[in-house]
């Protein structure tokens, strides 16, 4: 137990290490990129811990505007957006109507087949 506990003290503090190495300095807060280095090397978990919560820069993520309705299952079928152009509803509908029935259809004559297969 004592050397899985070492070796988990060892990668925690190498992994630290190569990251602070690699940061750019604008990219290290509150201390120099040396002193984040001396501190991880000096007290390990300590500076660690530090150089995870306080001394990197993390990447902004943009604010979330809040959900007001529930999210919709995303379309299973991409449409090209230019065949669409200059369509209107009732002729985009017309289409789609057009389709799920081909597709019944085809349904229908594989199912045909098969019996016919298998009779």
């Amino acid at each position: 137990m004592p050397l899985v506990l070492s070796l988990l003290v060892l990668a925690f503090s190498v992994v630290t290490l190569i990251d602070i190495i690699t940061r750019q300095d604008w990219q290290v807060k509150h201390l120099p990129k040396f002193g984040w280095i001396i501190l991880a090397i000096v007290i390990p978990i300590v500076g660690g811990i530090a150089w995870w919560a306080a001394g990197r820069e993390y990447p902004e993520r943009p604010a979330r505007a809040p959900r007001s309705e529930p999210l919709r299952a995303p379309s299973i079928r991409i449409v090209d957006d230019r065949r669409m152009e200059g369509r209107s509803t009732e002729q985009q509908l017309a289409d789609l109507e057009r389709e799920i029935e081909a597709d019944r259809l085809r349904a229908e004559i594989a199912r045909r087949k098969a019996e016919r297969g298998e009779a």
